[in-house]
């Protein structure tokens, strides 16, 4: 295991992955996070959390309109 602060001797977890995916909507992803999130992130579960999370954006959206609107 290295010893330069960054946890790259673990897998992610769904909180990563999520955190990842989140910081991505906004382009807010740093270097170090970035090289931790190549190595350990599972695409499958990006790819998930990422139609999850469009998702629930754009539900929010029409929700909002909806509420606004009506």
């Amino acid at each position: 295991m290295q010893e330069n602060g960054n946890k790259t001797g673990r897998k992610a977890g769904l909180l990563d992955t999520m955190k990842a995916v989140g910081a991505s909507f906004f382009g807010v992803r740093g270097g170090r996070a970035h090289d931790f999130d190549m190595g350990n992130l599972n695409p499958v579960h990006v790819i998930l959390v990422g139609i999850g999370l469009a998702l629930a954006f754009v539900l929010t959206l029409v929700l909002v309109v909806r509420a606004v609107v009506g």
